[in-house]
């Protein structure tokens, strides 16, 4: 659900500013720019693994490439 940066659910200022919806509330709920950086942090995921296989063994690959020049 919706958190503050002190880690308040967003719904409980909400409730306590008398707010009809929760859009009312965002305007005065902003996020400073280390928390948007923890938050795209935490979402990223490599789009390589850790360590890539060592293509220079594959000996059909280098044929294969090696066609590609001519």
């Amino acid at each position: 659900m919706y958190a503050c940066k002190g880690g308040v659910n967003l719904i409980c200022i909400l409730d306590l500013l008398g707010h009809a919806d929760v859009f009312a509330t965002e305007i005065y709920a902003r996020a400073d720019a280390e928390t948007k950086r923890k938050a795209i942090e935490s979402a990223h995921q490599p789009l390589t693994p850790d360590t890539l296989p060592d293509w220079t063994t594959d000996t059909s690959l280098i044929g294969w490439l090696d066609t590609l020049g001519r």
